[in-house]
């Protein structure tokens, strides 16, 4: 049940104040904090917490945030053999965390635009390859059509959404967005999200939990109450988690649904990867339901 996950790294500061800040508005805060985030490595992460194996492709630099972020992936049993190191500075993300719970995030990517392209055997064993959009397109292009040829499923993560998703919408088999992203793409595309292309497009709804367009059927997925203390990486986990549960063969509806209690369940921790669940917290709170 290999997950292949090809996209970014970055080292997170996460500074906590009432609200976040309008264009032009200076808020005062209250904490700072670090912590290893990067949409490619916390998705790796929240599948390998689930029992995922986890093969990781990126690029970091050779700096001491390069150093902390590959340790954190080791550390959570993912192979860091496809991982480059570059002259370039490690990637940074600038957070701001406010007392609802929300964020707003500037990422800074360094290292990521110097992401690796697939090498021979970077695919062997995959279940499915997790991509999103915050490496440079060109790299983001070569793992679709490698997974293509190698007949690999591609989850894409449009985030953020753009002309360079639209461009990678004909390779991808399921499509995972938040409301906002999907009507980008929609906007961009002149479509609908049945019309999009992939055969699935999961949109996640925040609160509400998540709706699944599947080949003409549309059924929605409820949220799952929790105390909020952060959601920075809720999006994130959904997509690990999402990926796990795919690549261990479970079908799509069973799948999405572990996805979007383990989404629920990362907002109660601060931290992209501080709240993602292990499976026994997962598998607990899918017996609750």
């Amino acid at each position: 049940m290999t997950v292949v996950v090809a996209g970014s790294l970055n080292l997170d500061l996460v500074g906590r104040a009432p609200r976040i800040p309008g264009p032009g508005e200076t808020v005062m805060g209250q904490t700072l904090a670090r912590f290893h985030g990067g949409k490619g490595g916390n998705q790796a992460v929240a599948a390998a917490r689930l029992g995922a194996a986890v093969r990781f492709f990126g690029a970091v630099g050779r700096d001491a945030a390069g150093d902390e972020l590959l340790a954190g992936l080791a550390a959570e049993h993912i192979d860091v053999a496809g991982v480059a190191r570059v002259d370039t500075a490690s990637g940074c993300a600038l957070i701001t965390v406010s007392e609802a719970g929300e964020n707003a995030i500037t990422v800074l990517p360094g290292a990521n635009r110097e992401a690796p392209l697939p090498t021979e055997g970077a695919l062997r064993g995959a279940r499915c390859v997790v991509l999103q959009m915050e490496v440079p397109p060109a790299a983001n292009q070569a793992w679709a059509a490698a997974a293509r040829a190698a007949g690999v499923p591609v989850m894409l993560n449009a985030a953020p959404a753009g002309a360079d998703a639209v461009a990678l919408l004909p390779w991808t088999d399921l499509l995972l967005v938040n409301e906002g992203e999907l009507a980008q793409l929609c906007a961009q595309t002149g479509h609908a999200e049945a019309a999009l292309g992939p055969a699935t497009v999961v949109t996640t709804l925040g609160e509400r939990g998540c709706r699944v367009w599947h080949r003409g059927r549309e059924v929605a997925v409820p949220g799952r109450p929790v105390d909020v203390v952060d959601t920075t990486g809720a999006g994130d986990t959904f997509a690990g988690a999402l990926a796990a549960a795919l690549a261990a063969g479970k079908a799509l509806i069973p799948a999405v649904t572990e996805a979007n209690v383990a989404a629920a369940l990362s907002c109660r921790r601060p931290g992209a990867r501080g709240g993602m669940p292990s499976r026994a917290e997962l598998d607990a709170a899918l017996a609750e339901a």
